[in-house]
């Protein structure tokens, strides 16, 4: 499996990521490591006691991450909390519809660390 099928797979922007990282090399590099960075669980984590401060800082690290790796409809989804929990902003959504967001993006990242995990093998 090649870089470009696994973002195929995961309904990646491959040409974002290649404008950001230059390199398959790079892109795969950073592909491995999101999947044990620990985002996905700090923000799981704020989620569970919907602290402001843990919220925005988390999801504005995944954000980073996920926008920097050209993975799209995930930065989107995270973004969407970030701008919830930022600082100084009103709360649009609840707190049942916050935890529904967390869902979709937790099944979202789950989809992308096992293509990661696939492509992991195949590379091996």
């Amino acid at each position: 499996m090649t870089v470009e099928d696994l973002y195929a797979q995961i309904d990646g922007n491959y040409a974002h990521a290649v404008q950001i990282m230059k390199k398959d090399k790079m892109i795969s590099k950073y592909l491995l490591k999101l999947k044990n960075s620990g985002l996905i669980e700090n923000l799981q984590a704020a989620g569970e006691s919907l602290d402001p401060v843990a919220m925005f800082e988390s999801a504005h690290a995944m954000k980073g991450v996920t926008a920097n790796l050209g993975l799209d409809t995930l930065s989107d989804k995270v973004s969407a909390l970030t701008e919830e929990f930022r600082q100084g902003s009103s709360r649009k959504y609840s707190d049942d519809e916050v935890k529904a967001m967390l869902e979709d993006i937790c099944a979202l990242y789950q989809k992308t660390a096992d293509g990661i995990s696939e492509y992991e093998q195949s590379i091996q």
